[in-house]
């Protein structure tokens, strides 16, 4: 059974969003703010698939509601359709210049709405799907390197607000080029795709990202997760990659295939490069790797060390 679409429905009047709640409701999970910084917070928390926006409200009105939506990382892509009483063509021009998508009259009228919130909707999973191919690794199922990027900008936007932790990790698979030379490089894409389905097994949490960074490299993104937290994580990858006895009779780490682990801790603040935490979990990796390898290297970086990594 697909999962049913959440649409945001914003009016300060309780009675228009019980009318719109009462057309939607059967198909659609519904929440609702009354106010403009209510819809904010409602759409931060509940990411809505949809957005119902009325333009006439007090304080923060329905432009400026939208302005800040489209302005936010987290929230651009949400289709915004604005209900308003305004009939006149300006008002249109204006809500659909800042980036909303539709725009209907009240009264409304139900069928109307109901056609235009499932096109929207039908439409935005669309585009969700085929964005999903383009950050996904055709070989071992995972997010690629454009995937964490995105992710990566999305997190940190979103943690800085409350200054929480992100830890990311970086691993990378020992000695790979001498197993490809060894046993060739279809046993090679076997390998490379037995340790991503690894890891995608040892990163649970439903907010934790498993990518291949590329070649014989591997990221995960942990939102909110401590060091302590991370650094488990990554002893339980390493482990998961060993316990899986892939041969590997040309590495000076063991005669099975292992990763070295670097991890990186740092809390997130407002205008932090998201490249800083590659970079500092990257050098943690070099530190495995100097440490013999098949080993897990991770330390807490306080942001002056980040916006030195961002400057380097």
């Amino acid at each position: 059974m697909s999962k049913r679409a959440v649409i945001l429905i914003v009016d300060d009047k309780v009675s228009n969003i019980e009318i719109l709640s009462a057309v939607l409701e059967e198909d659609h999970e519904i929440c609702f703010a009354t106010s403009g910084e209510e819809a904010m917070t409602v759409a931060q928390t509940a990411m809505p698939d949809l957005i119902l926006l009325d333009v006439l409200m007090p304080d923060v009105d329905g432009y400026e509601v939208c302005r800040r939506l489209k302005a936010d990382p987290l929230l651009a892509d949400i289709p915004v359709i604005f209900t308003t009483a305004l009939g006149d063509q300006e008002a249109e021009v204006r809500g659909l210049g800042l980036g909303a998508i539709d725009y209907v009259t009240k009264p409304i009228s139900p069928v109307i709405v109901q056609a235009r919130v499932r096109n929207h909707i039908e439409m935005k999973q669309m585009r969700d799907q085929l964005a999903e191919l383009t950050v996904t690794d055709a070989l071992t199922g995972l997010g690629n390197r454009r995937r964490l990027e995105r992710t990566l900008s999305q997190e940190v936007a979103r943690l800085a607000r409350t200054a929480a932790d992100l830890s990311v990790i970086i691993l990378d698979i020992d000695f790979f080029k001498r197993f490809n030379d060894s046993y060739g490089h279809s046993a090679g894409d076997r390998c490379i795709a037995m340790v991503g389905a690894t890891l995608n097994r040892a990163v649970r949490r439903a907010a934790d990202l498993a990518v291949r960074y590329g070649g014989e490299e591997f990221a995960c993104v942990l939102p909110e997760a401590g060091h302590e937290e991370a650094m488990a994580v990554a002893h339980n990858i390493r482990d998961r990659v060993q316990a899986l006895g892939i041969p590997h009779s040309q590495s000076d780490a063991a005669p099975y295939v292992t990763v070295s682990v670097g991890v990186a801790t740092a809390i997130c603040t407002p205008g932090a490069d998201l490249s800083s935490w590659i970079r500092a979990a990257d050098a943690q990796l070099y530190l495995a790797k100097a440490a013999g390898r098949n080993n897990v290297v991770g330390r807490v970086f306080e942001d002056r060390e980040l916006k030195e990594l961002q400057a380097a």
